[in-house]
């Protein structure tokens, strides 16, 4: 049995992840300055931010269309037993509705409302692949991950407030506060949206390492087998520093790096960072 597994370019996998692992990608639509792209395929994140530094304004996304979706699974199924296809959270975009849509009738494609974003939806491919792997059916694999994405713990901290301001996500008296005080807060998803947690006073490279120890507080409580660590582009030094305290508190057997897509990147801005991780089942 042959089962594809597909997602949204929302979950931010790396290349190398992709091509590992077999996963195929709908890309979602960026809108700039009255051109639309396609997200990782025709612009990339240092696009936006050049952009905005020049004095541009902020990019808007795009949900990838039904016929999109269609022609997709359609692609999919005429090659495999089943697909499961996994979206960004259905209270973020309307891909999720769009997908359902399109795989209505299709027979086999079964449409995963992650309820995360970036690589929250990642964790849940790469164990999707493995599971599809190890000869499980598209059924199956859809009930097994329906489980495992109620214990995702999905949050990153935002070095500036701009990029939400200007995409109408926090008030412009908000962001001015903020950034005179220095504050980096932590935005966590819970439920299928975002929220804002802690919040993180001085230099950025410090900020993360305390927010790290406080996502990481009790170890006993999370899934050691795997860790994304995935930014906007920070440093070298600082991802160093991030990994470094990652695994002195937690000794995860799979660190992943990798860099937030252009949809998350629009939103949080550059030298964004988050660790995405499972806790264990209660």
């Amino acid at each position: 049995m042959k089962v594809a597994i597909s997602a949204d370019s929302t979950c931010d996998l790396s290349r190398d992840l992709i091509d590992r692992y077999g996963v195929v990608i709908a890309p979602l639509y960026i809108v700039m300055n009255g051109k639309s792209y396609r997200d990782g395929v025709d612009i990339v994140p240092d696009d936006l931010f050049a952009n905005v530094a020049r004095g541009g304004r902020i990019a808007s996304t795009s949900a990838v269309n039904i016929e999109e979706y269609r022609k997709l699974f359609v692609q999919l199924r005429a090659q495999c037993d089943g697909v499961v296809h996994f979206t960004i959270s259905s209270e973020m975009s309307s891909c999720w509705q769009n997908a359902r849509t399109a795989a209505a009738g299709l027979g086999g494609v079964f449409v995963v409302d992650s309820r995360s974003l970036s690589t929250g939806i990642g964790q849940l491919v790469l164990d999707a692949v493995e599971m599809a792997r190890g000869g499980m059916s598209a059924a199956e694999i859809f009930r097994a991950v329906e489980e495992k994405k109620r214990l995702l713990d999905v949050s990153f901290v935002v070095d500036t407030l701009d990029y939400l301001r200007m995409g109408g996500r926090c008030s412009a008296l908000a962001a001015l506060g903020a950034n005179l005080l220095a504050l980096k807060p932590c935005i966590e998803v819970r439920d299928g949206t975002m929220g804002v947690g802690k919040k993180y006073r001085g230099k950025l490279e410090r900020c993360l390492t305390r927010y790290v120890d406080d996502r990481l507080a009790n170890p006993d409580t999370v899934d050691d087998r795997r860790v994304f660590i995935t930014d906007s582009g920070v440093s070298d030094a600082v991802y160093e520093t991030v990994r470094a305290e990652v695994l002195a508190r937690v000794p995860f057997r799979e660190v992943l790096h990798t860099r937030a897509g252009c949809t998350i990147s629009n939103h949080c801005g550059p030298n964004c960072l988050g660790i995405l991780f499972y806790r264990k089942q209660a």
